[in-house]
């Protein structure tokens, strides 16, 4: 039986060397299928077309698929339906909560505050009439009804941020995400307060983790090494997932030549394996499970050490990070289980919804609103994805919507959340255009 820590207690996980995990059968399956997409323009409803929309924009789309500027909210962030239809959205850097209540066809939706003066809110997600929002360093309980909230409470304080004293205004990964199950257990994550902080395991709270809140009870570490885990939300069976922002500029592990000038490349950062290395990952936690940030990264490399390998983020294990765990001594990478799903290399997933049945064939599933890279060379494109629902776990990512980054790298979008109507259409959140999308599948 693992034993989770609490915010009492501290745990420094030990390990045995590394050794090479087996390939799994799933890796037959390098690439995953990409639907067909087809160019579509972004219409601007009335009231909406300011820039970037002032310019006539293209996006890739299924066939059919048609896109609006539905609403223009500046910072919009992560998104979270009410129980009476009206969708809320996020804005970390504003200190709000936006309600926008649907209106006639073809029309923008009403636009109101339903709570400011917050501490950076990020993220939402409701329990019937009950909203939970994630400000960076509590989160809150509030009771909604027909457009208003009341009967505040913090459920959980004390959570780490740019002003905990101890990190001294240095925090990289301060926004929290927060998810609630059906039995009312809350899920918070944590983020790490840099890129390679390993003191984050053993803080009080546990930073770069997912905190677990039963009802009635005391926050406790429920999974560790998530470096990052802005994408955080519960699958058909109850389960709990995650959609992390892992590291950057990570060293070559292995004792071989990568870059073909004949001698060992082991420890050096180099630029065409960093664009790939680590993946980003999309797990399903259970708990005690551990993501191996700092000490292990999840190894996409079908043929491990070539920079020829075909890449697999599908049940792909661990290889030792050679710049903080070059011995293994720190944590046993190859113990850790494989992670379940994930994207490439500095995609930056962020929020992350479960979809039972999305039109067009796809059915149900996960959508994941794709940032893009800060520093990949050449930059990873933003995009929304869609991982298929399969037999009980993830099945490997397919693009719904991109075209936000033009070939010179730069953008005049980036996603940041998708989540399914009422009305069945997708409604993406954009934090770099300050819009909301109305995505309706053919």
């Amino acid at each position: 039986m693992v034993r989770m820590k609490t915010f009492t207690a501290a745990m420094m996980t030990g390990g045995l060397v590394l050794t090479l995990a087996a390939c799994s059968e799933a890796e037959s399956a390098a690439v995953a299928p990409v639907a067909t997409l087809a160019s579509t323009t972004v219409r601007p409803l009335d009231g909406t077309g300011d820039a970037p929309f002032d310019t006539e924009r293209q996006l890739q789309a299924p066939p059919g698929w048609t896109v609006s500027v539905w609403s223009r909210v500046p910072g919009a962030r992560l998104l979270a339906w009410t129980p009476d239809n009206r969708l809320l959205v996020s804005r970390p850097k504003s200190g709000d909560v936006i309600a926008l209540t649907p209106g006639p066809a073809d029309t923008p939706p009403a636009q109101q505050t339903l709570v400011s003066g917050l501490n950076q809110p990020h993220g939402l997600a409701f329990s019937g009439d009950t909203l939970y929002v994630a400000e960076s360093n509590q989160v809150n309980r509030f009771t909604y009804r027909a457009g208003a909230l009341s009967d505040r409470q913090v459920v959980v304080g004390g959570l780490p941020d740019a002003k905990s004293p101890e990190l001294g205004g240095a925090y990289a990964h301060a926004l929290k995400s927060v998810a609630v199950g059906a039995d009312g257990t809350l899920y918070v994550s944590v983020g790490s307060a840099g890129n390679i902080s390993a003191e984050d395991r053993d803080a009080t709270p546990e930073r770069a983790s997912i905190l677990r809140i039963t009802p009635g009870g005391r926050p406790e570490t429920f999974a560790r090494g998530v470096r990052n885990g802005t994408g955080l939300a519960i699958d058909p069976d109850g389960a709990v997932w995650t959609a992390v922002n892992h590291r950057d500029n990570t060293g070559f592990p292995w004792d071989s030549d990568y870059d073909g000038d004949g001698t060992s490349d082991q420890g050096e950062v180099i630029q065409d394996y960093v664009n790939d290395h680590p993946f980003e990952q999309l797990a399903r936690l259970t708990p005690g499970r551990d993501l191996g940030w700092p000490y292990c990264n999840p190894d996409p490399d079908a043929d491990p050490g070539s920079a020829a390998s075909p890449l697999n983020y599908t049940n792909r294990p661990f290889v030792r990070d050679i710049q903080t765990n070059p011995e293994g001594t720190k944590l046993d990478c190859a113990a850790l289980p494989p992670t379940e799903q994930g994207l490439g290399a500095h995609s930056a997933p962020l929020g992350l919804q479960f979809s039972e049945d999305l039109p067009g064939g796809y059915g149900p599933g996960a959508l994941v609103g794709v940032h893009g890279s800060w520093n990949r060379k050449p930059p990873r494109p933003p995009e929304v994805s869609f991982f298929p629902w399969r037999n009980g776990t993830l099945a490997p990512q397919q693009t719904l919507l991109t075209g936000f980054q033009s070939a010179d790298g730069s953008r005049w979008g980036r996603p940041v959340m998708a989540v399914q109507g009422p009305d069945g259409a997708l409604y993406v959140s954009d934090d770099a255009a300050g819009a909301v999308y109305r995505v309706v599948p053919a």
